[in-house]
C-alpha cells in the first residue's frame, strides 16, 4: 500500500498527460496527410506532421520516420546542453548510472523546459532502479512533450513491475496511440489485457 501511494501522484500526472493527447480532438490531429503511407516525409522539423505519418499503421517507411522524431526531440537548441544530453547517454550505454544522473540532472536544472532532458534522466533513474524519480521525471516529460510514447513506454514497464496493471494497460494503449508500430509494447499489452480481464481498465 504504502507503495501505491508513492507512486499515485507521478502517475496520475502521466496519465492524465497522455490523456491530453489520446482525447479525440488530439487524436483527430494524428490524421496522416493526403498522399498516404508511401508520401515523401515532411521537413525534418515539422515534427507534427511526422507524428501524422508514425500514428498511420500502414505506413511503410515508419523507422525513417521515428528515427526524424527523435532527432528532432533531441534537440535543445543549445551545444551545451545537448552535450551534456550525449554524455548522459553514453554513461548510461556504459553502465554507470552515477555519472548519467549526474549529467542529465545538470541538464535538466540548466533547461528545464527540454522534455528529452527529463525522458533521458527518467530512462537512467529507471536503469539505477530508481522507480520514484523516474515517474516524477516521466510527468514532467510528458506535460513538456505529451506525443512521448518513450514515456509513456516506461510508465507502462513502471506500473506493470509494480503490480499497477490496469494503469499499466492504459499507458500502453497511450503509447501506441502515438506509435501503432511498437510491437513489443503491443505484446505486453496483449499480454496484460488478458490477465486484467474483468477488471476496471
Amino acid at each position: 500500500m504504502k507503495l501505491r501511494r508513492l507512486f499515485l501522484n507521478p502517475v496520475v500526472a502521466a496519465i492524465a498527460a497522455a490523456a491530453a493527447l489520446t482525447g479525440g480532438a488530439a487524436l483527430a490531429q494524428l490524421v496522416p496527410p493526403a498522399g498516404g503511407p508511401e508520401a515523401a516525409l515532411p521537413a525534418p522539423d515539422d515534427v507534427p506532421a511526422l507524428l501524422a505519418l508514425l500514428a498511420d499503421p500502414e505506413h511503410k517507411a515508419w523507422r525513417r520516420t521515428e528515427r526524424e522524431i527523435l532527432r528532432a526531440w533531441s534537440r535543445s537548441g543549445s551545444p551545451s546542453m545537448d552535450l551534456l544530453l550525449q554524455r548522459g547517454r553514453q554513461a548510461m550505454r556504459d553502465g554507470d548510472h552515477e555519472a548519467a544522473i549526474a549529467h542529465l540532472t545538470a541538464l535538466v536544472d540548466h533547461a528545464p523546459d527540454f522534455a528529452e532532458g527529463w525522458n533521458a534522466r527518467a530512462t537512467a533513474y529507471f536503469n539505477a532502479g530508481l522507480y520514484g524519480p523516474s515517474l516524477d521525471d516521466i510527468a514532467r516529460t510528458l506535460e513538456l512533450n505529451p506525443s512521448h510514447w518513450g514515456a509513456l513506454s516506461g510508465l507502462g514497464f513502471i506500473l506493470e513491475e509494480t503490480g499497477l496493471k490496469p494503469q499499466a494497460v492504459r499507458a500502453y494503449r497511450a503509447a501506441l496511440a502515438i506509435h501503432p508500430h511498437l510491437d513489443s509494447i503491443r505484446e505486453r499489452l496483449e499480454r496484460l489485457m488478458r490477465e486484467t480481464e474483468g477488471q476496471s481498465l
